[in-house]
């Protein structure tokens, strides 16, 4: 019986072909200052004035706590409100933030002056499915003799072999290398239960009495981990920091 896989957050903290931020998001914040021996402090607006264009909030006065901001000049403010609001500031910039998840925690990717700038760092950053990075060529090296004997026998065939374990395997003669196709990514308990109705382990155990080398599944589960969709194993291509070599 083959080990139990790790833990998938433990596994995506060191996983090699993880690369960009998931979920990203933009955040509107009030650049404010305040007395003059403290550093300016950011705020999101309260959800009562979110509805206020830029230029009516930069350049006016407000109130402000630990979570929230509200414009004080012009506006109407309640009580409770008011009372909830012990500082008082000037809004010196509005700020549109952008913000991501890697490895399950935020990050502060940038700060942009306006909403379409931010919209554009989003847009370059991330493609339409929401992932960057899905296709990736890495060394040979990555594989042991077994693992690479398993991949020629499967690709001697001129078309692309359908292995049935959520990969498909493909040649690429002219630079000696093998594609694999990945299926059903990511990997996760949470997807293969939804689409396989199955949990990862079982796909696991599944490829292992199919005779697939434990060396390719571990580095399929870590690109298929990270979403990857397309990868290449080429002899000229280089080898990935992080990833395990068998021969160099």
């Amino acid at each position: 019986m083959s080990p139990v896989p790790q833990a998938p957050a433990l596994l995506m903290a060191s996983n090699p072909f993880v690369r960009g931020y998931d979920n990203l998001r933009i955040e509107r914040l009030l650049l404010i200052t305040y007395e003059d021996d403290c550093p300016p402090c950011f705020r999101p607006v309260h959800d009562s004035q979110a509805h206020l264009p830029d230029h009516e909030l930069q350049l006016f006065p407000c109130l402000f706590n630990d979570d929230f901001a509200l414009i004080s000049e012009g506006q109407s403010i309640p009580d409770e409100l008011d009372e909830r609001c012990p500082s008082t500031g000037l809004v010196r910039q509005v700020i549109y933030a952008v913000i991501g998840e890697m490895f399950n925690e935020q990050h502060h990717v940038s700060d942009l002056y306006a909403l379409e700038e931010a919209q554009a760092m989003v847009h370059r950053l991330s493609f339409e499915t929401g992932h960057y990075s899905r296709a990736w060529e890495i060394s040979t090296a990555h594989l042991p003799d077994e693992a690479m004997l398993y991949l020629e026998g499967w690709v001697s065939h001129s078309a692309p072999r359908q292995t049935g374990l959520l990969f498909e395997l493909l040649p690429l003669p002219d630079c000696h290398g093998i594609g694999c196709k990945l299926i059903g990514t990511p990997w996760t308990d949470a997807n293969l239960l939804k689409i396989e109705s199955r949990p990862y382990s079982s796909l696991r155990q599944e490829q292992l009495d199919a005779g697939t080398p434990v060396a390719l599944i571990e580095v399929l589960y870590l690109a298929a981990l990270a979403d990857v969709r397309l990868l290449i194993f080429d002899p000229d291509a280089t080898v990935l920091d992080g990833l395990a070599i068998f021969d160099e």
